[in-house]
């Protein structure tokens, strides 16, 4: 394979995954970020961009490192019940259940809502339901196409369309930057920390990693080397991109807050600086921003999902797993953006954590020997607080575990308790493994 092939596929394949992953939650939670957190936005973003680009690159990247070549793979390296019940539920959560139906109540509260008004908006949102995910499932169904249609079609319209914005913001910023709001007055980056969950990304990297490594193996790699540095570039695409996009985002929100006010979502942020740049025609911009960001991570989990599928469940194809996911996301699509939101955060907030320590046992793996008992106190310690973290998003309050836990857990009450109940947990592992026969486990 030529240098300048393998250069044209790896920019191709970091525009695919950045594409992949820029969908509804990056466009609407960024402007938020910057609008509320005001002066304090630098340090917001910083938080934003760590769990919204880095830990989605280190995803991608622990899937190359670890040589499997699926996500139930490698979580079963805690346990293989473990690792089906996980990797079901994250491609359920970052699927039919939550993320893909937000790309569309996204897509048409932003993109189409502001041209037809609230009129008969259930019929609307039906209306369009039925014709995004119609797109959706034509473009799913030619999966071995994914970088054709994402990579080089679909992502530079997007690119394109956004810059046109972020162009018009730096030459010309709306305002100054207010003061922040209560949540960010103090702990800003732990917030705009916590806020990148909602983007799923982290969680969707173990999906989107498992396309992009298995492009990067049929395009020739084969050792752990070759496709650790391919997957390295690729990552580092889409990374910049987000980064970039994400931070100008936020500063547009924080300096839009002068003119504009105080604006109930993301969406009504870019819809007011849009019409601010462009009047009418920023809404134009504005909506094949929103349309063709949500279009293309809506295609690639949809595609990721019934490929998951369709090797845990052989006995209904691709093309039938694909049905399914699409006509599920269009059915809970209809209970509206505000309904998948409320449902999604409690869900998440349990299933982060358990991502994140996954990714960290899986590149200290070499230094335990991939001693299971590690794997398995580590994520067990980090589940019972990832769980309490969950219902409490759910409104659901513990109170003496809640006292408890802000007692004796650093860092508790800004959502990362769970980190160090999961070293405690691999050091425990760790111990008794030694006193197991054998007492040298093979690395897996």
């Amino acid at each position: 394979m030529s240098s300048t092939k393998t250069s044209i596929n790896i920019v191709a394949v970091g525009f695919m995954l950045f594409a992949l992953f820029f969908g509804a939650g990056n466009l609407i939670f960024p402007p938020m970020l910057g609008q509320l957190s005001g002066e304090n936005v630098f340090s917001a973003n910083l938080g934003f961009i760590v769990t919204g680009v880095g830990l989605p690159i280190l995803a991608v990247l622990a899937l190359a490192y670890s040589g499997k070549n699926d996500l139930q793979s490698l979580a079963s390296r805690v346990h293989p019940f473990y690792g089906i019940f996980f990797t079901v539920a994250l491609y359920l959560t970052i699927g039919p259940f939550f993320a893909i139906p937000r790309t569309n109540t996204v897509a048409f509260e932003i993109g189409v809502v502001p041209f037809i008004g609230e009129a008969n908006a259930t019929l609307s949102l039906l209306l369009f339901t039925i014709v995004f995910f119609g797109v959706t499932l034509f473009f799913s169904l030619q999966a071995q196409r994914i970088v054709d249609i994402v990579g080089k079609m679909l992502t530079p319209v997007l690119l394109i369309a956004m810059l046109i914005l972020i162009v018009a913001f730096f030459l010309n910023p709306i305002g100054e930057a207010q003061p922040p709001t209560e949540d960010y007055a103090q702990y800003s980056f732990f917030v705009g920390f916590q806020e990148g969950y909602l983007t799923m990304d982290a969680l969707a990297a173990f999906v989107f990693g498992i396309i992009v490594i298995n492009i990067i193996k049929d395009a020739g790699a084969k050792t752990k080397r070759e496709i650790m540095s391919l997957g390295w570039k690729i990552a580092v695409i889409a990374g910049i991109l987000l980064a970039f996009i994400y931070s100008s985002l936020a500063y547009l929100g924080a300096g839009g807050v002068e003119e504009l006010g105080y604006l109930d979502n993301g969406g009504a942020i870019l819809s007011a600086a849009s019409n601010f740049y462009f009047g009418h025609f920023g809404s134009i911009i504005l909506g094949i921003i929103v349309v063709f960001a949500c279009l293309t991570t809506s295609i690639g989990l949809i595609t990721s999902c019934a490929s998951y599928f369709t090797k845990l469940i052989p006995s209904l194809s691709y093309n039938k797993w694909a049905v399914v996911f699409t006509l599920v996301s269009a059915v809970i699509a209809n209970f509206g953006l505000n309904a998948i939101i409320e449902f999604s955060v409690p869900v998440l907030s349990a299933l982060y954590p358990l991502a994140m320590a996954l990714l960290v046992l899986t590149f200290l793996h070499p230094l335990y020997q991939g001693r299971k008992e590690v794997y398995q106190f580590s994520i067990l310690l980090t589940l019972i607080v990832s769980v309490l973290d969950g219902l409490n998003a759910a409104g659901i309050n513990i109170e003496a575990l809640n006292n408890l836990f802000t007692t004796i857990l650093p860092w508790y009450t800004i959502g990362l308790g769970w980190i160090v109940p999961m070293l405690v947990g691999g050091v425990i592992g760790f111990i008794i493994s030694i006193f197991k026969t054998p007492r040298h486990q093979p690395m897996v």
